[in-house]
């Protein structure tokens, strides 16, 4: 298949919020597309129609504009192989099937929920704790195998439900080989017999994913490990349907793991206090809440950037890559087989740095946002970004910028009188009190004149500067943190400083 253009894509179900997992895949899809000068494609795969969920579809579209992985085609935006949706599909899907009955790889099943549940009950053994309806036991099933030809059409044309299902062959190999994990093979007697075509009309996964990766020439095609155990099926239905020349070449992804080493699910979100959606997401069946990477502070870049290195590497010490080192850097070769461990504080590490990078105007207005839903108007867009270009290295997630920096625009709530008292004395009362008339006096408010006029008071009054720079850090910011003391200041202005000043002298005193 090196010869075709190349054509990814990512093929989710709408029935809920986007895992990490499910990004990442994305991820790789596009950066291999995007290095070969290939296309991504979206395919919404809805055809469990049980588990659709409203919302959903336009919840991954929004995701992957945010994360800056937008298709080339896709049910948004349309493409020369729609329709992108397979519930839009259905049609086709039947034909395909019933090519397979004809030829004697798929057959009419009629068993019911009942008859299906008797036969997991009646052959279970202590060998065989889960039968399968495979080639062992479909003889004793009710379908088109086992019953007379009169029996199968009198059945279909009463109107009977059935699935159709595919006849996997007894004691054959099959071997495909995954660009990542190298050549697989699999005892076709250990699989079986998948649904194809449900009774509703619409086609399972195995087979719709066939069908449709080959009607919009899909080249490669990359999806979690999580599929490794399908793949005996869908390769079988290559070599009927398409011929094994024409079928992608695969990739099958490590896995994300929690802390525990588990694979990273909502558990492990709920038990260590960190997202594993991209946005939030709000399932409209239950009202079940689930928190966001976006809304929890983390700028897309550094998403993108966590993403990238859980389960590849370039080679390299280099970790913080923009989207085009990361298109110019990817090779498929460098993707781990094992899983790979997920780190949120590792993750909080890669936004710091991605917050440090860039200018404050890049991520400017979803910080303002923060700002106005914790009660604070921002007037002064200019000074705005001033104060946040100063604090901006202090800040993990841009849900610091809160704690970090909203003493420049409303008085702190709280002062850390106690963090002043211990090394409080009569000669620092009368400095601050002197320092009030100095700055009260004033001509220019600058971080320069300032300094200057501190350092020239202190040592008048024979103090050390270092020793009063954390009492007039907790005057202006209420704790030990902050920027640059004569940058607080300048900011915050002149009535706003000796005001400050002024309150905690009293309180000192109290």
């Amino acid at each position: 298949m090196s010869s075709k253009k190349v054509r990814v894509r990512f093929a989710p179900s709408p029935t809920g919020g986007l895992h990490l997992g499910g990004v990442r895949t994305v991820l790789f899809n596009y950066l291999f597309a995007k290095k070969q000068g290939g296309e991504f494609i979206l395919r919404i795969e809805d055809t469990d129609q049980t588990r659709f969920v409203a919302g959903a579809e336009e919840y991954i579209t929004e995701t992957l504009r945010w994360c800056g992985l937008e298709a080339d085609e896709g049910p948004h935006k349309g493409g020369a192989y729609g329709p992108y949706r397979q519930s839009e599909r259905k049609p086709m899907y039947r034909e395909y099937a019933e090519k397979l009955i004809a030829a004697g790889q798929a057959y009419y099943a009629f068993d019911t929920p009942e008859e299906l549940e008797k036969m997991r009950g009646q052959y279970k053994t202590a060998e065989n704790p889960s039968p399968q309806y495979g080639h062992g036991l479909r003889d004793k099933m009710r379908n088109s195998l086992s019953l007379s030809a009169e029996e199968v059409n009198r059945l279909i044309g009463e109107g009977v439900p059935y699935v159709v299902r595919i006849k996997m062959p007894e004691g054959e190999t099959v071997t495909f080989n995954d660009m990542i994990r190298g050549d697989v093979s699999f005892n076709t007697s250990l699989v079986d017999d998948k649904v194809l075509l449900k009774a509703d009309g619409m086609p399972t996964y195995h087979l719709a994913v066939v069908v449709d990766d080959y009607l919009m020439k899909i080249s490669h095609a990359f999806r979690g490990e999580e599929w490794l155990s399908s793949a005996p099926v869908h390769v079988l239905l290559w070599q009927y349907l398409f011929g094994l020349e024409n079928m992608p070449q695969w990739a099958h992804l490590p896995l994300i793991l929690g802390p525990d080493g588990a694979k990273l699910s909502k558990r492990h979100g709920n038990k260590y206090g960190f997202p594993i959606f991209a946005m939030n997401w709000t399932d409209p069946r239950t009202n079940d809440f689930t928190e966001g990477f976006r809304e929890r502070g983390f700028l897309p870049q550094a998403f993108v950037n966590v993403l990238a290195l859980l389960g590849w590497n370039d080679g390299t010490d280099q970790e913080v890559f923009t989207m085009e080192e990361l298109i110019e850097r990817f090779d498929l070769s460098r993707v781990n087989h094992s899983g790979a461990i997920f780190d949120f504080e590792k993750a909080k590490w890669f936004n710091q740095e991605w917050i440090k990078r860039l200018p404050a105007a890049s991520w400017q207005p979803e910080v303002k946002a923060l700002f106005e839903k914790a009660g604070i108007t921002i007037a002064d867009e200019a000074q705005f970004t001033r104060v946040l270009e100063l604090v901006k290295d202090r800040c993990a997630l841009l849900s610091d910028f809160i704690p970090q920096a909203d003493f420049f625009f409303r008085t702190p709530a709280t002062v850390d009188v106690a963090a002043i008292k211990p090394k409080w004395n009569d000669q620092k009362q009368q400095f601050f009190a002197e320092l009030i008339r100095q700055y009260e006096l004033l001509q220019q408010w600058n971080h320069d004149e300032l300094e200057k006029e501190f350092k020239e008071m202190a040592a008048a009054h024979q103090l050390k500067p270092g020793d009063l720079m954390l009492p007039l850090r907790i005057m202006l910011v209420g704790g030990k943190f902050g920027p640059g003391v004569f940058d607080i200041a300048a900011i915050i202005g002149k009535e706003a400083t000796i005001q400050r000043i002024k309150h905690t002298l009293q309180l000192v005193q109290a």
